[in-house]
């Protein structure tokens, strides 16, 4: 479970440093319209550039690291816990503590820059998360709690959750650092929790930052459905979410499944190829080196070569001697040896050496493995210019089947090296102990792939210069995932040709993190959609819920509006609704030069009608003319209810002569219908017509004259007030 979490490491930090970015969004809006507004921006700041930092700890997993990366990121991450520092102390002193200014963080800032010239850049993050990131985490969680008593009852619990998330966060960050030189990171620290729990450090900050994220999200909405005061929105807020909660959780397991899948796939595909690519490379070498096994036995079995052991004279040897020397050749084989019993050289191909300076090259340490009963085969360095060779040795034996001797070919690797040198892969032939006698990386020659069993047992011949510290943690059996100088490589192992060699090749695993890593921007982005979704349809909720409120409220307005202006027995306008019309009707006759009349009238006998009948019946005279007269007058006339039993008529564009005859209609027609109850009425009427520069009082006041004299002339007749100047005279009557 360790080594497959540990696999998972680019996704864990890629949700880690997701989680942490969403924090930082949620406080941006949370900040929004609040007291402690620049508080929550400064935990947005940090939040941003802790998701960063962790971002580009995936981008050093994925394409590499350097001095100047890991020291920038070591920086980021400094700040960002200086931010979160700032965001307690802001909090601190909102609620009545002091702590100390802002200087205490270029105190830190000199302390943590100090240790990194010193003890390095490891050393300088140590310190950075014992000073300032669990000092900080601490701190926020102190705030939060004292907070919480602050909050509505709903956000309470979220803001106590926050508290605990950011207690174990100090914990997890800021206490459980990488393995170091500085007490207690040589005993608390990131190792030893992998070891205890069988996960990295970095799973357990992710779920915490998640779970912080999502705290904080929850104590937004429940402030910002408090401030909302609507129960529908409340309700909303707190669905809403359980759905992101689900939504994310599903995504994110979703993402990690199909990175993984990615990951499985491209593995099975490097360990398919590499698996092709050693058989190819295996095949490459037995081919180089079939034609002297060959011909060694050949060589071996040849009754001349048994008499050249026999000895006798150089005639007698000659036979012997050629063979050795056409299979050598034949063999292309650089030397060839005929070995007594004892191990000595007693024929060389082609006689190219004397006996004497073969025998003071090869006798028996030359050849440890060819005194035996059966063919064997091994590699050696070539002791006079380090070349690499291959040796086959056949037992020689007489009629009696007597082992008498050896025949030895050997043959250079130099042609099998020259053509493996383009190939894509790093290859290794490595000796017993491990060492790298031939690869076509250069820089990884003589050295150790892995630790030695033995490590005084020494090849013969091995160069004085192997370096020490092996490439790889443990002995490769057959083919595995492991670490090559800090790097992730499929390592596949071969012994070579019969022997203890092994051929040895990589396939770096940097591929298969840029494979991987399109699982996780696929994750991101489905992230993304489903997270402006959500929030889309949070604000589109939010903006219905206020567009309904204002609706009401002007729904309410326009209804208070129409009961303020309109006459609630007749619903005609009454006089609230008439005065504006009027001044508007008088601007537009002296704007345009247009003439505007006047109606004024009234039941005549109308408190008789009260009397004798009762006020009900007053009431339905009043709302049957109401509903009479309009038919009688244009639709843009205003027809108003004027108080009591009188009523008035503006009549735009008409002159005094022509609404004297709209009211001498009226008076016939009223007075010719019938009225539930008491039968008929009159009415009196008077009419004028608007004098430019009179005000609306004095355009009144003239209709209401001549309505009165309209009475005082009997009733039931039409008056019509003639203007000169501002003052008024009587200028039509009709009965």
């Amino acid at each position: 479970m360790s080594t497959f979490l540990t696999n998972q490491l680019d996704f864990i930090f890629f949700f880690y440093g997701m989680a942490f970015i969403l924090l930082a969004a949620t406080c941006w809006v949370a900040a929004r319209g609040q007291d402690d507004s620049q508080a929550w921006a400064v935990l947005g700041a940090f939040a941003l550039l802790h998701g960063i930092g962790e971002w580009l700890d995936l981008t050093a997993l994925i394409v590499g690291d350097s001095a100047a990366f890991a020291i920038a990121r070591t920086a980021l991450t400094a700040l960002s816990f200086m931010l979160l520092m700032e965001f307690a102390r802001l909090e601190a002193m909102r609620l009545g503590f002091k702590p100390p200014g802002r200087w205490i963080y270029l105190l830190l800032a000199l302390s943590i820059a100090s240790v990194g010239f010193a003890q390095g850049v490891a050393a300088a993050g140590i310190v950075a998360r014992y000073a300032i990131g669990f000092v900080a985490a601490v701190g926020a969680s102190l705030v939060l709690a004292w907070q919480a008593s602050l909050y509505p009852r709903g956000a309470k619990g979220f803001a106590l959750c926050a508290c605990a998330g950011f207690a174990l966060y100090a914990i997890a960050a800021g206490a459980i650092v990488p393995v170091g030189s500085i007490w207690p990171s040589t005993i608390i620290n990131q190792h030893a929790f992998q070891a205890v729990t069988g996960m990295p450090i970095q799973l357990a900050r992710g779920l915490l930052a998640c779970w912080i994220s999502l705290s904080i999200w929850a104590i937004w909405g429940e402030r910002h459905a408090s401030d909302v005061a609507s129960p529908r929105y409340t309700t909303y807020v707190r669905q809403q979410f359980v759905w992101t909660l689900l939504a994310m959780s599903t995504i994110l397991v979703s993402g990690w499944m199909l990175t993984e899948h990615l990951g499985v796939v491209y593995r099975e595909n490097v360990q398919k190829e590499t698996r092709t690519d050693i058989d190819l490379l295996a095949g490459r070498l037995a081919g180089d080196t079939a034609t002297i096994e060959a011909m060694v036995k050949a060589l071996a079995g040849s009754p001349s070569v048994v008499a050249l052991l026999a000895g006798g004279d150089q005639q007698k040897n000659a036979p012997g001697l050629s063979v050795l020397d056409l299979d050598a050749e034949a063999a292309g084989a650089k030397r060839g040896y005929i070995l007594d019993r004892s191990g000595t050289v007693i024929a060389v191909a082609n006689r190219r050496e004397t006996l004497s300076g073969a025998a003071a090259y090869g006798s028996a340490p030359l050849f440890p493995n060819s005194m035996t009963s059966v063919p064997k085969y091994w590699f050696a360095l070539d002791p006079q210019n380090g070349a690499r060779d291959y040796y086959a040795s056949q037992p020689i034996r007489a009629v009696d089947g007597s082992i008498v001797g050896s025949a030895v070919l050997i043959k250079s690797l130099e042609n099998f090296e020259l053509d493996l040198r383009q190939f894509d892969r790093p290859y290794f032939l490595v000796d017993p102990d491990g060492v790298v006698m031939m690869s076509n990386h250069p820089d990884t020659l003589n050295r150790a792939l892995w630790p030695s069993r033995d490590a005084s047992r020494m090849v013969a011949q091995r160069p004085a210069t192997v370096t020490d510290h092996p490439m790889m943690e443990h002995t490769i059996v057959d083919a595995t995932w492991t670490n090559v100088d800090g790097e992730l490589n499929y390592v596949r192992r071969r012994f070579a040709n019969h022997t203890d060699w092994s051929l040895v090749i990589l396939n770096p695993s940097r591929e298969i993190f840029a494979s991987r890593f399109l699982g996780i921007v696929i994750t991101l982005l489905v992230a993304i959609m489903a997270l402006l979704y959500l929030l889309g349809r949070g604000r589109r909720i939010h903006d219905d819920l206020q567009l309904d409120r204002r609706l009401k409220l002007q729904e309410l307005a326009r209804d208070l509006g129409i009961q303020a202006t309109t006459d609630p027995l007749t619903g005609l306008h009454n006089r609230l609704k008439l005065g504006p019309s009027l001044v508007g009707e008088i601007q537009r006759a002296e704007r345009y030069n247009t003439a505007l009349s006047l109606v004024l009238f009234d039941i005549d006998h109308f408190k008789k009608i009260n009397d004798t009948h009762g006020h009900v019946v007053g009431d339905q005279v009043l709302v049957q003319l109401s509903r009479f007269v309009p038919g009688l007058i244009r639709t843009m006339d205003l027809l108003a209810r004027w108080g009591g039993e009188e009523f008035l008529i503006l009549l735009p564009g008409s002159d005094g002569p022509m609404a004297l005859q709209v009211a001498e209609k009226l008076r016939e027609a009223i007075g010719n219908l019938a009225f539930d109850a008491v039968g008929s009425i009159t009415c009196s009427f008077g009419v004028t017509q608007f004098a430019a520069g009179e005000t609306a009082a004095q355009f009144i006041a003239r209709a209401d004259g001549a309505l009165y004299r309209a009475k005082a002339d009997g009733r039931n007749r039409t008056k019509l007030a003639a203007h000169s100047g501002l003052g008024t005279r009587s200028l039509a009557s009709v009965a």
